[in-house]
């Protein structure tokens, strides 16, 4: 019987893995936080250790340090989940001496064992307590290891995961409450964190039903939040409007996003009109961490021959552009057929009241300012094609 060290501070997630690996054959054990962690493996002897690189105190990363500084332990497998959208985290992950980096928002237990299997090389792991259901001369595995039952135990992870939405969605937004009723920045750091620690945990959670848009959501948010409380700098006006309006777009995925068709983050064509070259490549790399695909245009007056041409799922305008602002393509566009409900998202370093009022009047649907971070705009770019994709046809 092989040992399976699992270092996770959300229970719920770490006890799904647990009851998973024990009715596969493996001996599992919990460790809530990094610096128990390290006291369990030096006692447990674990041939595999999974590790959630989102730990409080102690990060995954020190961990995996940690771990490979220690002779006996040098070799051990560490399977890492980790937030895609946190590539140094990820990296330094590697460097530390992770041996494999999965995504927390898009891995099922069923693939983890897989991953557990071929790591340590164990062709299957049955316990010798377990009856085996034998058909004339054929042995078969129990039930209760069959492709049926996978589905099964998916299943029932998806509906407790649904019924547990309405609870979590209060938390979240009572938890936004205390954010914006926060005075001083030692008290909003502190509900920063709070939240973050609440969208991990709804990150992990939503990954293990399978419910891969949520995940996603949840992961990009979980980034920003990260984000923001590490560099209490970035903590202003457009970043906390962003981290407000993404948890209210959690509640419209709760609704629109849980169907078993309806998991995969779709492709969307994406148009980023900005006559500053720079500019244009800093959205075009934020976009390509949730994978969106997107068009640089320097022009206005080509960017208007395009959306005359074709249909985009999202535009990013600039505002101040030689020939025609952001605000007089925005409503030129929206007479066109194929953009009468495209969203638009002014990207501008003008963050007046005065340019935010003309940004709706002109029929845009959202604002950020510039110097913008880029999980902040992959957040907003997520939001809006996640929400074209799923909102009911009327």
């Amino acid at each position: 019987m092989k040992n399976v060290l699992i270092i996770e501070d959300d229970q719920i997630v770490a006890n799904v893995y647990r009851n998973k690996l024990a009715v596969e054959g493996y001996k599992a054990e919990i460790a809530s936080d990094g610096e128990n962690g390290l006291k369990v493996m030096r006692t447990f002897k674990p041939d595999v250790i999974i590790l959630d690189l989102m730990l409080p105190k102690m990060s995954g990363v020190e961990v995996i340090k940690q771990i490979r500084s220690e002779d006996e332990f040098a070799k051990v497998p560490v399977i890492v989940f980790s937030n895609t959208y946190l590539t140094n985290m990820i990296q330094e992950a590697w460097k530390a001496g992770a041996t494999k980096c999965l995504s927390k928002a898009s891995c099922s237990p069923k693939e983890v064992l897989d991953v557990i299997r071929h790591t340590i090389g164990d062709s299957g792991a049955f316990p010798q307590s377990m009856p085996v259901i034998t058909t004339g001369e054929k042995k078969e595995k129990p039930a209760t290891l069959t492709g049926e039952a996978d589905s099964e135990f998916q299943a029932d992870l998806r509906k407790t995961f649904i019924d547990s939405l309405p609870a979590t969605l209060n938390t979240l937004r009572a938890g936004l409450q205390a954010l914006a009723k926060s005075d001083g920045e030692v008290a909003r750091l502190k509900q920063i964190y709070e939240l973050y620690r609440r969208i991990h945990a709804l990150n992990g959670n939503a990954g293990i039903a399978g419910l891969v848009q949520i995940a996603h959501m949840s992961g990009a948010i979980e980034a920003l939040l990260k984000e923001i409380y590490e560099k209490p700098k970035h903590i202003n006006a457009s970043s906390l409007r962003t981290v407000a309006s993404s948890v209210d777009f959690l509640g419209f995925l709760f609704t629109h996003g849980t169907l078993p068709e309806k998991q995969e983050v779709p492709n969307a064509s994406i148009l980023i009109v900005d006559d500053e070259v720079i500019s244009r490549r800093a959205i075009t790399y934020a976009l390509e961490k949730a994978k969106l695909k997107s068009v640089g245009v320097e022009k206005p007056e080509d960017a208007f021959k395009l959306l005359s041409e074709n249909h985009f799922d999202l535009v990013f305008l600039d505002v101040d552009m030689p020939g025609m602002t952001g605000f007089e393509l925005c409503t030129k566009l929206r007479g066109l057929p194929f953009h009468k409900k495209t969203p638009v998202v002014f990207v501008t370093s003008l963050n007046d009241f005065d340019n935010r009022t003309s940004s709706t009047m002109s029929g845009g649907n959202d604002f950020i300012a510039k110097p913008f971070l880029f999980i902040e705009l992959t957040v907003k770019a997520l939001i809006h094609v996640l929400r074209g994709k799923l909102q009911p046809q009327k």
